[in-house]
């Protein structure tokens, strides 16, 4: 299992433009195949990063999803909302494994 994450640099101006974009991935990553953990917005601190983050079994699986995420229609208006609302500055994806499990005493 992979969780990706997608560290996003947004115009400060523009948050509920990107909350609006947030809930829509909300709905339709799910339907596309990702097991989605979150969108997260600014609240304190930095004003511009805000994060995506979900699950997906590997690289080849991703692969599939960003193509049916592409083929979906709330993904097609979402893409075409962010380009016309220009509220990402940057989209920055990292793929991480994790490695703390389990978790808690092993008792």
């Amino acid at each position: 299992m992979l969780t990706c994450i997608i560290r996003y640099h947004i115009d400060p101006t523009k948050k509920a433009q990107f909350e609006t974009y947030a809930r829509n991935w909300g709905q339709a990553i799910p339907r596309c195949g990702a097991d989605l953990i979150g969108y997260y917005a600014p609240h304190e601190g930095s004003s511009t990063l805000a994060y995506g983050i979900y699950n997906i079994e590997n690289l080849a699986e991703y692969e599939a999803y960003r193509a049916r995420l592409a083929a979906d229609p709330l993904g097609q208006e979402n893409y075409a909302f962010a380009q016309s609302e220009k509220f990402l500055l940057r989209e920055d994806r990292t793929f991480l494994k994790l490695c703390s499990t389990p978790h808690g005493d092993p008792k």
